[in-house]
């Protein structure tokens, strides 16, 4: 596995010690050891990175669209080259297992390819005016947009997230989670030259970080992937300068089982749509899972076999199934929502503690947990976990059903199991979501737009409005002059 050679922070094409000198341990979730030291970015970093990244804007912006294309192809086969050693990185930092993490390096560089397809599509339009002038209006990049990302994807959101702005046309300074910064840094080594100078950059750092980006008055936009109460943050400090933001925050999704639906199915949709591979850590998890009384009993006899598919293990070895938890503190916060399910009467079906397997007990580990008979008011219900955690509610009538899936202050996905077409259209446009599967959960389509309603974000990714999103439309209006006619 390669590991980066370089832990200092990468802007203006090449690599700068941070200016207060300050580093952090990153550390390794499956078993508490030390991996590095890693560059904490402050305000005095951020500035130099960003007037850097402002000249390189200017470059990049010129550069004609299918150029810009083409390069970004080759920054897609890069990251092909290197699938094998990333995903290994990742599973080293952030505890995820590698054979999962396998697929996220090819799923970066599709979104890559996949925005490098459509920089022609970036296209005003025309208004008819009459024989005296023509008007007309073009899409210009914004300049320096900054992207602040999350842990549990961390290259495949550091490479992916790229993808539109560099596209269409922006310079982008990347500020990946403290929690699992090292394959953007190495990311940045494997790419280093590809791009013009100032193109790309990678700011490692905390909250601090961050908000120093959103703050910035040249940072023209930025992104988080992360909570909503991170969300809520960044806009605080990005509103001074009204600059835009592309939020995609939390959720506590539903999956809505019918009583036509198969209970065999419906089990193994709650727990492959929880994403225990991932230990639960995932904004699209389906962590509230509503069962029709008529196949609830059926649903729950099932539920332990479904479980025992995902065993935590060591995230480095290729048979692992779930990996470690990335941090002490939200280990210390997902055992306090077990805690409370317990106490507030929810039923526990099974996991609720650390694996057996004393090789893992230096790690941050919790087995699947599985809690029935949960009810709308409880803690388990109502607040996100991020962690390997699912509650199941019974119920028997569909409108109180809606309302109870809907009165939570996130919107960002759903899972519908029904027999009944109809039924399931219905429920879709009821829910207050901005990503719906039917019979089917997880799954992401290249093209279609994922984000979230209310506090589970603002604006859409992974399609053509994302590459939009990092474009502002000019309108220019020529007279023609009435003595050419």
């Amino acid at each position: 596995m390669a590991i980066p050679d370089q832990y200092d922070l990468y802007y203006d094409g090449g690599w700068h010690a941070p200016a207060a000198g300050g580093y952090s341990p990153s550390h390794n979730p499956a078993n508490g050891s030390l991996i590095a030291h890693v560059a904490q970015a402050e305000s005095e970093d951020v500035d130099r990175a960003v007037l850097a990244a402002a000249v390189g804007s200017r470059v990049w912006r010129d550069v004609p669209p299918l150029e810009r294309a083409r390069l970004l192809r080759e920054v897609a086969a890069v990251i092909r080259q290197n699938a094998k050693e990333l995903a290994q990185l990742d599973a080293l930092d952030c505890g995820n297992p590698v054979r999962e993490l396998a697929a996220d390096s090819h799923v970066a560089a599709a979104l890559i390819d996949y925005f490098s397809g459509l920089v022609t599509e970036m296209k005003g339009a025309s208004v008819p005016v009459g024989p005296d002038a023509v008007n007309f209006s073009v899409r210009q990049p914004f300049g320096v947009v900054a992207r602040v990302l999350a842990f549990n994807h961390p290259f495949l959101f550091c490479a992916g997230k790229v993808a539109a702005p560099l596209a269409a046309g922006n310079a982008v300074i990347v500020k990946p989670s403290e929690q699992a910064p090292l394959s953007a840094l190495r990311f940045a080594e494997l790419i280093d030259g590809l791009l013009p100078s100032g193109t790309f950059s990678v700011l490692t750092g905390g909250a601090e970080t961050g908000a120093a980006l959103a703050a910035h008055p040249k940072v023209a936009m930025i992104s988080l992937v992360g909570s909503a109460a991170a969300g809520r943050a960044l806009m605080r400090e990005a509103s001074p300068t009204l600059k835009p933001v592309l939020l995609e925050l939390g959720g506590k999704n539903a999956l809505i089982a019918y009583g036509d639906a198969d209970p065999a199915e419906v089990a193994k949709a709650l727990i492959q749509g929880m994403n225990f591979a991932w230990c639960g850590q995932s904004c699209g998890s389906t962590s509230r899972a509503f069962i029709h009384e008529d196949i609830y009993d059926a649903v729950l006899a099932r539920i332990e076999e479904e479980a025992r598919r995902f065993q935590p293990g060591d995230p480095s070895n290729e048979a692992t199934s779930m990996g470690a938890i990335i941090s002490a503190k939200q280990h210390e916060r997902i055992v306090g929502f077990i805690d409370s399910a317990k106490a507030e009467g929810a039923r526990l079906i099974c996991g609720g503690g650390p694996p057996a397997d004393q090789a893992l007990a230096r790690g941050l580990y919790i087995e699947p947990t599985v809690f029935a008979d949960v009810t709308p008011d409880m803690r388990l219900a109502r607040e996100e976990v991020f962690g390997p955690v699912l509650g199941i509610l019974r119920w028997s009538d569909e409108a109180t059903m809606i309302e109870v899936v809907n009165e939570l202050e996130y919107g960002l996905t759903c899972s519908i199991w029904t027999r009944d077409l109809e039924r399931a259209h219905r429920t879709a446009m009821a829910v207050d979501v901005g990503y719906v599967w039917i019979n089917e959960t997880s799954r992401h389509i290249l093209g279609a737009p994922f984000g979230g309603m209310k506090q589970s974000g603002i604006g859409r990714e992974e399609c053509l409005g994302e590459l939009l999103a990092f474009t502002q439309e000019k309108n220019i209006y020529i007279s023609l002059g009435s003595g050419n006619r």
